[in-house]
């Protein structure tokens, strides 16, 4: 039985996990009913098969019912993992992961009163690929400005520090320095995944195997954001 006693306070990048001990979590993937080119099915059958991973977010921008469709889908087929549903929202400051919600969450709006709504909602706020200059990201001084306001609804619960978008830029390790020193939100990876192929090639390493023990862990800071692959455009295939 996993217990927090038994999970170290912080995982360290060379330890190799258990697969009984840990799960992995893929908290940023994207629907048809999005800008993905997967339907919610197609991409469930894909997770069934390969069977890495525990724990699903679909999180279209902006519109949550691509996240409730999903759940219909994957509450009519005995599938081995569970789903997060959940929106990424485009705050003034960049975008947000909004997860276990199940309600529209307001766009446009800033990012305290946005953390501050996903949390009324009874979801968990996460900063995705932050400081990133390749899509509409969280910056560090949005980030820390809202830290920095006395009232902790407005505080992020998490930062993605694993997401390929950003592989071979320093924003990732800047902001896994800047976590680790100053922020100290729990670490979270997601795929930000549009195509089947890629959904998996970063996730979240959790102690527990389902959504509640993955919502705990993140609460408790007992997560860590693991980049694990990315996938080459031939693979997806030029014509999609």
């Amino acid at each position: 039985m996993v217990t927090m006693s038994n999970v170290p306070e912080r995982m360290e990048p060379h330890e190799t996990p258990t697969p009984h001990r840990f799960g992995r979590a893929d908290l940023q993937v994207h629907t048809s009913s999005g800008d993905g080119m997967e339907d919610a099915r197609s991409l469930f059958e894909r997770i069934e098969l390969r069977g890495e991973l525990d724990v699903v977010a679909i999180t279209d921008h902006d519109d949550v019912r691509g996240a409730l469709e999903a759940r219909e889908v994957h509450a009519r087929s005995p599938y081995h993992f569970d789903l997060v549903t959940g929106v990424e929202v485009t705050t003034l400051s960049g975008h947000l992961l909004a997860l276990w919600v199940d309600v529209p969450i307001a766009s446009f709006r800033s990012l305290e009163a946005t953390v501050a709504a996903v949390h009324r909602a009874g979801g968990l706020a996460v900063v995705p690929h932050p400081f990133s200059a390749l899509t509409r990201s969280v910056g560090r001084r949005a980030l820390e400005r809202a830290l920095a306001v006395a009232d902790t609804t407005t505080h992020p619960d998490g930062i993605e520090l694993a997401n390929p978008t950003s592989m071979g830029w320093d924003t990732d390790d800047r902001a896994r320095q800047l976590n680790a020193t100053r922020y100290h939100l729990a670490e979270t990876g997601g795929s930000d995944a549009h195509f089947v192929e890629a959904v998996g090639d970063a996730y979240t390493l959790f102690p527990g195997r389902d959504a509640e023990a993955l919502r705990r862990a993140i609460l408790d800071r007992q997560t860590r954001g693991v980049l694990e692959r990315g996938t080459p455009l031939r693979a997806i295939g030029a014509r999609r």
